[in-house]
């Protein structure tokens, strides 16, 4: 008589299927470690300070010229008064801090930066300030994006000190004067980030991920009867993702451009051999993870591996700045970080050669290195 339920038949598929289920690399990065890497990499960037930092720039026409007297100059004036000093910033530059402290809410520290125009817009749009602050007429004048939470927020509070501090005159209706510029918006910073990160992607699984999937299917086998070099075969693979990286990113900035208006304020040509040197820097560590791995699911959680972290750490899609100040130096240091930055520079800051001599010369390097380790190891089966 046959059972409904054969329970020890049951028991053991479920268990042939679990263990299946866990010897899987790509099942455990992204079932297990990827979300903790999300949460890590997120909570860091934005719950790993107890106090809200917001740093502003505050710019003196003469600031050379103003003696401790001088209260004719009401920001001056509140920065010696009711700030203290606070050390260096990562520029080296001098700060000073005043904490807003509310027990409900958390308290928010300012870090106030006294600094020139053109410097102060140079780090405002790499997203390392919430505004600028100066003043003209007896009258405080704040400049930030509109569209910028962040910086709204900052003007909200900044502006309720201001309004408690009795000794200061302080007028009622501030001078709101909104950064719209070219390079002062959000989009401006994000488009930069976003095409070196395509060229990260496109390399890493167009490249990487291929070889592995043709090794797993035995076409690399075939490959070996034929006089054709390893060298040529990697090198092949390399260009015709340079050629579709090119196109893919032009047609983006394209779109930004008809969009949003971006332009490049910077040298193309520095640019365009930026483009080459992230393409080969990135390309380089694909042929080298890709050089001995046979098995779809190791590549998968390996790729993972790599351009999961640099997606959250490097600065894409929101400043690395907000991460703890000892993970910064590590932060810049990552290919996508010094690609996304050189970028950015190009395009907001109008860089060239000279500004961007030694991140292009360590991407060329980290793709030569790589490429040659991986052409060393490299196996067609």
């Amino acid at each position: 008589m046959n059972k409904l339920i054969r329970y020890r038949q049951l028991w053991q598929l479920i268990l042939a299927h679990f263990k299946d289920l866990i010897r899987e690399p790509a099942v455990l990065f992204w079932g297990i470690v990827f979300p903790i890497l999300m949460s890590l990499g997120l909570g860091l960037a934005f719950t790993q300070k107890a106090e809200m930092v917001r740093d502003v720039a505050v710019v003196f026409p003469l600031a050379d010229s103003i003696s401790p007297a001088d209260t004719t100059h009401l920001l001056y004036t509140f920065l010696q008064r009711s700030a203290t000093p606070g050390g260096t910033t990562r520029e080296g530059l001098p700060y000073r801090v005043f904490t807003l402290k509310n027990e409900k809410m958390g308290n928010t520290v300012f870090h106030f930066q006294v600094m020139e125009w053109s410097p102060a817009m140079v780090l405002l749009k790499r997203g390392n300030l919430n505004m600028i602050l100066d003043e003209k007429g007896g009258m405080i004048r704040y400049h930030f994006d509109p569209l910028n939470p962040d910086a709204q927020l900052s003007y909200l509070k900044l502006t309720q000190i201001f309004s408690h501090i009795g000794q200061l005159p302080l007028p009622e209706q501030p001078d709101i004067r909104p950064l719209t510029v070219k390079g002062t918006r959000y989009i401006d910073f994000l488009v930069p980030g976003l095409i070196a990160m395509g060229f990260m992607m496109s390399c890493m699984w167009g490249i990487s991920y291929g070889i592995i999937d043709n090794r797993a299917k035995k076409l690399l086998r075939r490959m070996v009867a034929t006089p054709m070099r390893k060298s040529h075969y990697l090198i092949a693979l390399i260009t015709v993702r340079f050629c579709m990286n090119f196109v893919e990113s032009a047609l983006l900035f394209l779109f930004a451009w008809i969009a949003f208006g971006i332009t490049i304020q910077g040298s193309i040509s520095a640019l365009f051999v930026l483009i080459i040197a992230g393409n080969t820097a990135f390309a380089g560590i694909a042929i080298l993870i890709s050089s001995h791995t046979a098995k779809t699911e190791i590549g998968n959680g390996l790729i993972n591996l790599v351009v999961m972290p640099m997606m959250v750490l490097s600065g894409i899609f929101f400043s690395y700045h907000n991460f703890p100040d000892w993970s910064i130096s590590v932060i810049q240091k990552f290919p996508l970080t010094m690609l996304a930055d050189s970028m950015r520079s190009i395009f907001i800051e109008g860089a060239g050669f000279r500004e961007l001599t030694m991140p292009i010369t360590v991407l060329f390097t980290i793709g030569i290195v790589f490429f040659v380790t991986g052409l060393k190891i490299f196996k067609w089966h």
